[in-house]
C-alpha cells in the first residue's frame, strides 16, 4: 500500500465492522479491505453499489462483463476475483478457463462473447460506444435493460479497479493460490500478485 492504513487490529467503529464483514465474506482480511481505512463510509457506499448492480441482473452475466472491464483496466486484483466468483459462485469454470486461455473473449458463446467485447469497451472508453454497439447486443438477445445492467457492471468497476490500484493494493496470496499457475499468469494483467 502506498499510504498507511489502519490494520485490522486497531480498527474501530464503521472500519471495524467493514473488516469484519469481509473477513467474514472471504475467510481472511483481503488486502483491498485497507484501502478503505480512512473512508469506511466510502467502503460501505461502494459495497451498496456492488451489491445493487450485481443483484439486480444475471449473476453470471455480472461477472462476465466485471472480468472484461478489470482486464481492460489492467486490475489484477479484479481481474482474479471475479474469476473466482464465476467459478465458483457461478459454477462456470469452462467460461473462466475460456477467458484466462484467451483474454479476447473469443472462446465464449456469441452472448457471452458480446457482452464480454462490450463491456471491455465501456471500461476502456465509454465515449467510443455508439448506437451498433448496443444494436448488436439486442441482437443477441439482450433488452435494453440488460444493456444498462452491462454498462453499470463495468462503470462500476472502473472505481474500484482505480482506488485499488491508485493505493497500490494487490492481489492476496490466498486467492492467487486457487489457480492453477498457468491460469493465474493470464489474470496478472497489471500489478502483481502480493508477496507471501
Amino acid at each position: 500500500m502506498f499510504i498507511d492504513t489502519t490494520p485490522e487490529e486497531a480498527a474501530e467503529g464503521a472500519l471495524a465492522e467493514f473488516y469484519g464483514q469481509q473477513r467474514a465474506a472471504w475467510g481472511f482480511l483481503p488486502n483491498f479491505a485497507e484501502v478503505f481505512s480512512t473512508r469506511p463510509d466510502v467502503a460501505k457506499a461502494w459495497a451498496n453499489l456492488n451489491k445493487t448492480v450485481r443483484d439486480g441482473m444475471d449473476r453470471r452475466r455480472f461477472e462476465i462483463a466485471t472480468i472484461a472491464a478489470a482486464r481492460a483496466l489492467h486490475s489484477t486484483y479484479c481481474t482474479a476475483a471475479h474469476s473466482k466468483f464465476l467459478r465458483d459462485e457461478c459454477h462456470d469454470e469452462a467460461a473462466m478457463t475460456a477467458i484466462a486461455r484467451d483474454p479476447s473473449g473469443a472462446g465464449l458463446d456469441e452472448q457471452d462473447r458480446a457482452v464480454y467485447e462490450f463491456a471491455a469497451r465501456v471500461a476502456r472508453d465509454a465515449s467510443s460506444v455508439e448506437q451498433s454497439h448496443v444494436d448488436a447486443l439486442h441482437e443477441v438477445g439482450l433488452t435494453d435493460a440488460d444493456v444498462a445492467d452491462v454498462v453499470f457492471a463495468a462503470a462500476a468497476r472502473s472505481f474500484f479497479t482505480r482506488a485499488l490500484d491508485g493505493l497500490g493494493a494487490r492481489l492476496d496470496v490466498q486467492t492467487a493460490a486457487t489457480f492453477a499457475p498457468d491460469i493465474l499468469e493470464s489474470m496478472v494483467v497489471g500489478r502483481p500478485v502480493a508477496e507471501a
